[in-house]
């Protein structure tokens, strides 16, 4: 079976740290979609690495990690990210990291594209990472773009330049100039070569050979499900399926091979560029939130918008995906308050209330109804189990636990691999 590992709100909910705590429990890690724009944090022995195309079971050297066909690569900051943050550690990443021939490829004309549509829609904009990610997979869905497999071809370097061209044209009916073509390309090409001393496979064959050997297997998301495509508050969305159902469609396995599905949430919400957010706080208590989480966008480093907990979204994001256990991250950054509040339900502008999400939360914005709690406004450093849980914050648990009808059978208590707290059934 696959596990599945994702999160359910805007993104940042910490997923990486979780994935290298879980991984000595899998034989395969593998990323399913999303690119340079999604940063997953880890930490341990006192250094940080934030990995943005790698898969974060890298720092375990008997995992083979993956990177599906459901991804899109940029060859540039694959490089710099193999080089600078994983060979440095003396792990033999070219014998344990796979990436699929149909991942696509981020071109340096895709990142010229992302900056000149973003200006083009000016006070509009929707906070893109300006990573190149939205035309890349436009032109996956035109069926022109180029995939990690070309790069073999003898005649990469002409489709490379024929897709150029048409790039070219876009940017010049967008009037936007740009100086830095030749050098973007001079990289790009030096780390093609990089590229093909990997091990470019059709990694749907590599992973389906790794489940009939009875492998254990878990799918690693990246951003969160809130910015899913389809379910997520368009248009303020990513552009791949950030959901359970986007392990399957970006890795190319049968849905009745998932397993267990991991829900990542942060005990708050944060949310980076621009959207609705609910139960955004434009005021101390959000800016406190922010100074204490440190909440600066691991890829941008934009401050992130900070607001209490959305109950509506996480149930929307649960039920969408198909979550088995829960795990709540960032439980430390709420021990200076002596109050926090969860939003229970939406008051609609009719003054009705409810509680699902609306399908169009720009043009009809809600008012989030609270429920709340007490603090717990102690140190989490020497809390080594859930039954050394403050009293107020197991209670925070057990009604986010009712109100959900899910476990939470992991707590992040910290930053470092070593700060999570595992449910005793969960142990082994």
């Amino acid at each position: 079976m696959i596990d599945v590992l994702l999160g359910l709100q805007w993104g940042d909910e910490g997923k990486g740290k979780i994935v290298d705590f879980l991984a000595p429990r899998y034989q395969v890690v593998a990323r399913f979609q999303g690119g340079p724009n999604a940063g997953h944090t880890l930490e341990f022995d006192g250094i940080k690495h934030v990995l943005h195309q790698i898969p974060s079971g890298i720092f375990r050297p008997h995992t083979k990690n993956i990177i599906g066909n459901g991804v899109v690569l940029d060859p540039i900051v694959f490089r710099r990210e193999a080089e600078s943050a994983i060979e440095k550690f003396n792990i033999d990443l070219r014998s344990n990291l796979f990436i699929s021939k149909r991942t696509q490829l981020i071109m340096p004309t895709h990142r010229l594209l992302d900056a000149a549509y973003e200006q083009a829609k000016g006070d509009d904009k929707i906070g893109s990472t300006l990573k190149g990610i939205g035309p890349t997979y436009s032109d996956k869905i035109a069926r022109q773009g180029l995939r990690v497999g070309d790069v073999v071809s003898p005649n990469f370097k002409e489709k490379y330049k024929k897709l150029v061209e048409k790039h070219l044209v876009i940017l010049k009916q967008h009037n936007f100039i740009y100086f830095d073509l030749v050098s973007m390309e001079k990289d790009f090409f030096e780390s093609i070569e990089y590229l093909k001393t990997y091990k470019l496979e059709d990694t749907e064959y590599t992973i389906n050979k790794s489940l009939q050997q009875k492998e254990t297997i878990l799918a690693e998301g990246a951003q969160g499900s809130l910015l899913d495509i389809d379910f997520g508050s368009y248009p303020f969305v990513t552009s791949s399926t950030t959901m359970t159902a986007g392990a399957c469609t970006g890795l190319g396995v049968a849905p009745s091979h998932i397993g267990e599905v991991y829900g990542i949430f942060k005990a708050y919400c944060t949310r980076v560029g621009s959207g609705p957010f609910p139960t955004e706080l434009k005021d101390e208590t959000g800016e406190k939130l922010r100074r204490i989480g440190h909440e600066y966008g691991s890829t941008t480093g934009r401050p992130r918008r900070c607001g209490w907990l959305d109950l509506p979204a996480l149930r929307y994001a649960i039920m969408l995906n198909g979550v088995t256990q829960l795990v709540m991250m960032k439980v430390d950054v709420l021990s200076e308050f002596d109050e926090i509040k969860v939003c229970t339900h939406y008051r609609l502008a009719d003054g009705t209330e409810t509680e699902q999400l609306p399908f169009d939360l720009c043009d009809a914005p809600v008012e989030p109804v609270y429920k709340t709690f007490s603090g717990w406004q102690s140190n989490l450093n020497s809390v080594h189990s859930f039954d050394q849980l403050p009293s107020q914050l197991a209670d925070y648990v057990a009604y986010l636990e009712e109100a959900l009808n899910l476990p939470i059978t992991f707590i992040s208590t910290g930053p470092d691999r070593v700060a999570t707290l595992v449910k005793a059934e969960m142990v082994g």
